[in-house]
């Protein structure tokens, strides 16, 4: 039997992701790695055997060089975008983790790589080593999926968890979270929901079969979660978890958002603590789903990777036309609800004078705005003569609690919002 050709690859990043994918591939009989694009070509590198011949410091040199896939693990919008699209020119096929570029440029990308009849996959990019994008895309294509909630951000997760164990606040586990190396220095990305929202962004097109556009995806990120939000949701069977969700209503618009959110005990997110990642998927015939592991790291996310290039390499020679499955094939942008007329649940934190009447000037408030209140708590006074009255809601409208929340604001008796969190629906 004739053996096949070794297919050439060309890395363009060798940080945590793309030494895990060298490694892992280095000894592999069907492919060669033949150029690697790197930052700095002096830096030390926790590789042995690294053969240096390969680094440049020119990421062109890999898109122009004679390399089959071109592995782009850098990140961001440019140089990134025209990297891969001069790759695809020059009749290369594309394995990416770059979740930004895909949620804002997917289209555009994919529409490219079609035109020139090459594949871009890119399983690593929305939860690291969870295989997802090849699970929608084959196993559970005949499916109607219509509800999406994810854990897709482990940096957060981790912040959440710690507080949640350690009663700690958020400010203080940020630093040791900065210390250990789970936060960057600048955390924004992470912190404010951007990492998950550019991830959910991608998963709700895939699943829904419908452009969603990153620009309308609500973005709520984890800063204002207090220690004595976490102590509360335990005491009422709650976690509080930085959920990215999406959803299809019975006339086929998208509600796509990243928010802090209450989550039942009973629930299988509420129990994926530290960096562990998790997809809970809802669909027509196979129910409900859920997928977890880790969502980021060298190997994990070097695993995702190396399966993408692999699916190529395994289809080589064998079509002109590889892997139609994992192709784009979107031609309709979903109309993405509006969260101020999406409906939830709503836990409050309210910070109140004690005096008599004041539970009921919050019931009078949350009746005239058609909100119907399941529970409301209040325990013991502060030294100030206040206390925190926690307010559990039925379903309403986001538009409704907002207007609430301005009268609450408003009220001589009531000196603050403390906090405003969204409770997963039943």
């Amino acid at each position: 039997m004739e053996n096949k050709k070794r297919i050439k690859l060309g890395l363009i990043g060798l940080g945590t992701v793309g030494s895990g994918v060298y490694k892992t591939l280095k000894d592999n009989p069907s492919v060669e790695i033949i150029k690697i694009a790197v930052k700095n070509i002096n830096k030390p590198r926790n590789i042995d055997g690294l053969d240096t011949s390969l680094l440049t410091d020119n990421p062109y040199d890999v898109v122009n060089s004679d390399a089959d896939i071109v592995v782009e693990l850098i990140g961001g919008i440019e140089p990134a975008f025209d990297l891969i699209k001069t790759a695809i020119a020059n009749g290369k096929h594309i394995v990416t983790a770059n979740k930004e570029l895909l949620a804002k440029c997917g289209e555009e990308l994919f529409n490219f790589a079609e035109a020139h009849n090459k594949v871009v996959l890119y399983e690593a990019a929305v939860a690291g080593g969870i295989p997802i994008i090849m699970p929608i895309k084959t196993i559970l294509a005949g499916n109607r999926i219509n509800h999406i909630e994810a854990i897709l951000n482990g940096t957060t997760n981790y912040i959440l968890t710690k507080m949640d164990a350690d009663g700690a606040s958020y400010e203080d586990v940020l630093k040791e979270a900065q210390e250990l190396g789970y936060a960057e220095t600048n955390p924004t990305g992470d912190v404010e929901g951007f990492d998950a929202a550019y991830k959910i962004t991608t998963l709700s097109t895939l699943a829904f079969r419908k452009r969603i556009k990153i620009d309308k995806v609500y973005r709520e990120g984890i800063t204002k979660v207090r220690a004595e939000d976490m102590q509360i949701a335990n005491e009422l069977g709650y976690k509080i978890k930085l959920i990215a969700l999406a959803q299809l209503d019975d006339n086929g618009k998208a509600d796509v958002r990243v928010h802090p959110m209450l989550v039942s005990k009973e629930s299988t997110l509420s129990h994926i603590d530290y960096v562990k990642n998790a997809v809970s998927l809802k669909g027509h015939p196979v129910g409900h789903i859920t997928l977890s592991g880790p969502g980021a790291g060298e190997f994990p996310t070097a695993s995702s990777v190396v399966g993408d290039i692999l699916a190529i390499v395994t289809e080589w020679g064998t079509t002109d036309y590889l892997l139609p499955m994992m192709r784009c094939t979107h031609s309709e942008t979903a109309e993405v609800i509006d969260i101020l007329d999406t409906e939830n649940k709503y836990y409050l934190s309210i910070n109140a004078t004690n005096k008599m009447g004041v539970i009921g000037i919050i019931g009078k408030v949350c009746e005239e705005n058609n909100i119907s209140v399941a529970c409301i708590l209040q325990r013991g006074l502060k030294d100030n003569n206040t206390a925190d009255i926690t307010v559990i809601t039925e379903v309403c409208r986001e538009r409704d609690i907002r207007n609430a929340i301005e009268k609450f604001n408003n009220s001589e008796c009531i000196n603050k919002v403390n906090s405003v969190i969204r409770v997963q629906n039943d």
